[in-house]
């Protein structure tokens, strides 16, 4: 989304960096700011800090 988060539709496998896997159905946003407080989700945290990209 414009200024906002990655959207990924569909069913996926997401790995975090500590190993732990998560499945994940219809529609996941990922953060693109880098301030979300629920990396690598998107916690809305972009509105607030102005994030443009």
């Amino acid at each position: 989304m414009p200024n906002g988060p990655l959207l990924v539709y569909g069913n996926i496998t997401v790995k975090h960096s500590d190993g732990e896997t998560v499945q994940k159905n219809k529609v996941t946003a990922f953060c693109r700011c880098g301030a979300s407080s629920n990396k690598p989700y998107c916690d809305g945290t972009h509105t607030k800090n102005g994030f443009v990209g």
